[in-house]
């Protein structure tokens, strides 16, 4: 596994500082399994289209407006498109498969996709376009195969350069209840779902979700809930505020999914209210960074360095060099605050802003997994003195959050295309060394 930024190796396996000796390496390298995520989405392709006024007219759609079609009509439309050569391209999307995929670029680790697959597979078509384009270490073996087309997202670009969107689902929602593997969850070093696995109650993609939380707090693995969108969230209000609390760990969000749940504009007191349901907060707030919030003890908080600040709440970044914990594992829970302004200002040129959270939070998953990873690996580090939810503090992993967000706004596809640069140690890495 890559863990996050450039340490030193003692940061990762340091000297014990009561008996001055090197750990046994040779003991604590072996007999540990490959550590991994898991993440159940909705598998969806993005297709992109080039169309003139007239076939927006022939198929009854108003521009710019995005609408939910029959799959027989989304059929029918791209027979067209593809006939009179409009195609653009084939896309792999999806909130948590971009997660995962991020993912495995950061961490060069595998990713387990949880859904369902068109059964069979062809050349070329979505299904096969959809695996192609993802990462080789996001593992497919565990989708549930179905005879139908994949959800697909259809982009219809005007010559005026206005985007008509159309939808079909597909099999996207047939994922079964049996199909997921205890043993898959047992293992996994965090579970990742959102929140429109859970739109229809009716669907066997909600039980086959349901079932995977259950799994994930039985054998205690942490859960981290993507929200989706504004409007999904102030319809799933009520029903959001009750299993957050029951079930999940990290709950990740943008300003106006804060808002549609919390009825808050701050950002800040979203956050603190957020945590009294949950551990972990991971706040996107577009052109003014991000928010992270979470709870530590008292024994293991950690002063900042940098200037302490005072927005709605008083020097909220008091503490934000210390690591995140869950809230049940502190004798005296503390809650922490970091905010980040966007990486050198933003992008001079914004080419995408399409995945830029889900780029925040492979980045945050990347660093819980890496303390994951550590434990298992050198269980009696100092670094496990208290049981902490990240390797990193939480004013680290807004750096490593915002440096990645950074690479997909300057880059036209909302998953990452490239290698990330290294980013470099902070000034707390010093309250670490031993």
């Amino acid at each position: 596994m890559r863990f996050p930024g450039k340490r030193k190796s003692k940061h990762y396996f340091p000297v014990d500082s009561n008996e001055r000796q090197h750990f046994n390496f040779s003991a604590s390298l072996k007999g540990i399994d490959g550590i991994y995520v898991v993440g159940m989405d909705q598998l969806i392709v993005d297709l992109e289209a080039s169309v003139d006024d007239q076939f927006l007219e022939t198929f009854n759609l108003t521009k710019g407006d995005s609408v939910i079609l029959e799959d027989g009509k989304m059929e029918s439309m791209l027979e067209q498109i593809k006939r009179e050569k409009r195609l653009r391209g084939i896309f792999a999307g999806g909130s948590i498969g971009n997660t995962l995929h991020n993912f495995a670029v950061l961490a060069d680790t595998r990713a387990v996709a949880l859904g369902t697959i068109s059964d069979p597979i062809r050349v070329g078509d979505e299904a096969f376009k959809y695996i192609t384009t993802t990462h080789s270490l996001v593992d497919f073996s565990q989708l549930h195969p179905c005879a139908g087309p994949m959800g697909r997202a259809l982009c219809l670009i005007t010559p005026d350069g206005e985007r008509t969107f159309a939808i079909a689902k597909g099999i996207m929602n047939e994922l079964p209840a049996d199909a997921i593997d205890e043993s898959i969850i047992k293992d996994a070093g965090v579970l990742l779902v959102s929140n429109y696995v859970f739109r229809g109650t009716d669907t066997p993609i909600y039980q086959a979700a349901m079932k995977s939380l259950e799994l994930a707090q039985k054998h205690d693995v942490p859960v981290i809930f993507a929200m989706g969108t504004r409007g999904l969230v102030a319809e799933k209000r009520e029903w959001l505020k009750s299993i957050v609390p029951q079930y999940v760990s990290v709950v990740a969000m943008n300003e106006g999914e804060a808002e549609a749940l919390f009825a808050q504009k701050d950002p800040l007191l979203a956050v603190e209210e957020a945590l009294n349901s949950t551990d972990l907060v991971l706040l996107t707030v577009g052109p003014k960074g991000l928010y992270i919030g979470a709870w530590v003890d008292e024994e293991f908080a950690r002063m900042t360095d940098d200037p302490i600040m005072s927005k709605s709440i008083s020097e909220y970044n008091k503490f934000e060099y210390s690591r995140p914990m869950r809230k049940r594992d502190c004798e005296k829970p503390i809650k922490i605050y970091t905010h980040i302004n966007p990486y050198l200002g933003g992008p001079a040129i914004i080419e995408n802003t399409n995945g830029a959270g889900d780029a925040a939070l492979a980045a945050l998953m990347h660093d819980m997994v890496s303390n994951f990873f550590h434990s298992l690996k050198v269980p009696n580090s100092p670094k496990h003195k208290g049981k902490f939810l990240s390797y990193s503090s939480i004013h680290q992993i807004s750096k490593y959050c915002n440096r990645v967000s950074f690479e997909v706004l300057s880059q036209h596809s909302p998953r990452l295309v490239r290698g990330l640069p290294e980013r470099e140690d902070a000034l707390e890495e010093a309250y670490w060394e031993l």
